[in-house]
Parts: structure tokens; sequence; C-alpha cells
């Protein structure tokens, strides 16, 4: 094996830490010594070793001479955890190969500084492409301090979210809404706004055997959202959270009482300012965010600046009529002045289809 296919077992290590790390990255680490896999750990769960560490724990001999493969640059200072340099460096590891650089301030390139001081001899972006891809989220998050937002919605192929009466259940198939659950588990938080709530009663939790439920979070600009609504009644389950521009702690009582945390963020032009939402979630280590709103949360999103990517799961049906579409408000006057996208990467899901493009450029930039 090589040093790329060495380095793809690391990123499947690494994969398994999807979910419970956040905010950290996912890492994955494998360690070879005589052409022989010795050692293989991975990042498991936030405040817990990182993958250097776990890997050397598993090390069936002495890692002296050997060769280590991690995904994401090693951590050189004091966390949670103590820095991997050191342990990669008492091992008496010879060689180390990292995927992705880390955009942290606190290791920024000092960690592979440190190991070369040391006589280590260091091979970076091995597989960079594919290691930046699996940490998308903490990039963002490490460099803005807000979190990654994700705009999900399932559309028919004449771009309807709903049917003239408003049903929406189900557009798209059990592999489509399967993937979506994968995509709870993954993002710390989801968030809709108050309309969704008053429209379907939504859970907004992981049906994964062994998923983990996000921060379910409700925009509430003048607190309408039912206090016998799912989302309130079940915070046993699942934290919730309530942003409202309402600051009558009154009525916030009946949130409160049941278990839910309210959150005031004042209004920009009678809706609630997402940009200082995003602030606030990134404060309280909110690195991830799934937008399941419906078209008028999507627009504000969108106009707002703050959606990273967009997933459209496609389904072969047709709705007609006057059906809601995903983004909606007042809507763009010329082609020229369209977000743009990058191009799609495109999965097929049963009948359905899954469309995932990257936002590069927002309507009001320049």
């Amino acid at each position: 094996m090589n040093d790329t296919e060495y380095m793809r077992l690391a990123i499947e290590l690494a994969k398994q830490g999807c979910g419970w790390v956040n905010p950290n990255p996912m890492v994955g680490a494998v360690i070879v010594k005589n052409g022989r896999i010795i050692g293989r750990g991975y990042h498991q769960k936030y405040g817990e070793f990182h993958a250097e560490r776990n890997a050397l724990s598993n090390c069936q001999t002495l890692a002296t001479g050997a060769t280590l493969y991690v995904t994401l640059e090693p951590c050189c200072h004091h966390g949670k955890t103590p820095p991997c340099t050191k342990a990669i460096i008492e091992s008496g590891i010879s060689r180390v190969v990292v995927g992705s650089s880390d955009p942290n301030p606190l290791v920024a390139g000092k960690g592979i500084a440190i190991l070369r001081s040391r006589g280590i001899d260091v091979m970076e972006h091995v597989a960079k492409d594919e290691c930046d891809k699996l940490n998308e989220s903490f990039f963002h998050y490490i460099q803005n301090k807000t979190p990654y937002v994700v705009m999900k919605y399932a559309m028919t192929m004449d771009g309807k979210i709903a049917t003239r009466s408003g049903k929406s259940r189900w557009i798209t198939g059990e592999k489509a809404r399967h993937r979506v659950h994968e995509e709870r588990h993954r993002y710390t938080a989801i968030m809709v706004g108050v309309g969704s709530v008053l429209a379907d009663d939504p859970m907004l939790t992981c049906r994964l055997a062994k998923g983990r439920n996000p921060l379910r979070i409700v925009c509430d600009t003048t607190l309408r959202t039912p206090p016998q609504a799912k989302l309130v009644t079940t915070t046993n389950i699942a934290p919730t959270l309530i942003v409202t521009a309402v600051t009558d702690i009154n009525r916030h009582r009946p949130y409160l009482a049941s278990g839910c945390e309210v959150m005031v963020v004042p209004p920009k032009s009678n809706h609630i300012d997402l940009n200082i939402l995003m602030k606030r979630l990134g404060e309280k280590q909110i690195d991830s965010l799934l937008l399941e709103g419906g078209g008028t949360l999507n627009w504000s999103a969108l106009q707002c600046g703050i959606v990273n990517k967009v997933q459209a799961y496609i389904a072969p049906k047709l709705f007609g009529g006057s059906g809601k579409t995903p983004v909606e408000g007042f809507g763009i006057d010329s082609p020229t002045d369209a977000f743009r996208l990058s191009a799609p990467v495109i999965t097929q899901l049963g009948e359905d289809i899954l469309f995932e493009s990257e936002v590069i450029r927002c309507s009001q930039e320049s």
C-alpha cells in the first residue's frame, strides 16, 4: 500500500466519530511499521483523546521507527487533552504523513514545525481534498466562529415543497429520508421557523438506531410557538432553543417551564437578525446547523449570507398548482443577481436524487 491508500484508511476511521466529536474535527490515524499496520485510532468523542493517542494506545508493538498517517495536523497545545505532538515524539515515530492543515490559530503549522524540529520527517497534503471535505464544518467554524449552515429541502420536479393544501409528507422516499437523519446526526443543531412548527408540528429528532439528536432551534420573532408543540413538550428527548425578539419574561415562562431555553435576539426588518443569531450560536459552540425551514426562512438565510451549502432532494413527482417553493421571499430581479452555487455533487437515493452545492456568491455581494 502507498501513502494515499493508508491515508484513506485513516479517513474511514475518522468518519466513525461523525456526530460525536463536534465542535472538534473528525480525525483518524493509522500507524505502519515495516509495511504492516500496527495501530489504528480515531477521535471518538468530544473531550476524549485524539486519534493519534488512540492509535498509539492500540499499537500491537513499539512504534519506534514507524510512520503515522493522520488526517489532520497533530495538535500542539493543551486543551481538554494533552498535545498529540508530545505523544508522537515520545513514541519514537520517525515519519508523519498529514492530510489537512489545521486552521486553528493554536495549531496552524506549529504542530508540523514542532515535529520537524525533533527530527521527524513530515509529509503534508496527502489526500488533502478528501481530508478537507471531512471537516468542512470544523474549518468554517474555527475560522469564522459561526456555524456552518446547510440549507436542506425536499421538492418535486416542478419545484414544490408542499401541495396546494400544505401537505408535504412524504415527498421523497425512504432512502432519501434515511440520509436526512444521517445529516441530523452529523450536524450539531437543526433550525426551523415558527411557520414550520405551526404547519407540521415536527419533532426534528434523529431516527437512527444509534443516532444523536441535534439541538432543535425555532426562529419565532413574536413568540407564536404553541406551548403544546412537540418541540416544547419533548425536551427530555432532545434540547430545544426558542429564539425570539420578545423580551417579556412572562411570555417566556411556559417554554422555560417545559425545559426549553429562550434566547432573545433583536429583530431586523421584522424578523430575527440571523447574523447576530449565528454569532450567538457560535459562542455556544454550535459549529454546524441544518436549516430545515420553509421558503420564508430560507430566503432570509440566503439574503443574510449565512448559508454555506444547499442540499436539494428532488423526487420524481409533480404537484402543480400553487404549492409552496423552497425559497420564497421577495426574489431576485435579474438572473445575473442570482445566488451562485458550485457545480453539484449528485447522489442517487432510490428514486430520488440529492443535489449538493456550495454557496459561492450571494446576490447582495458585489
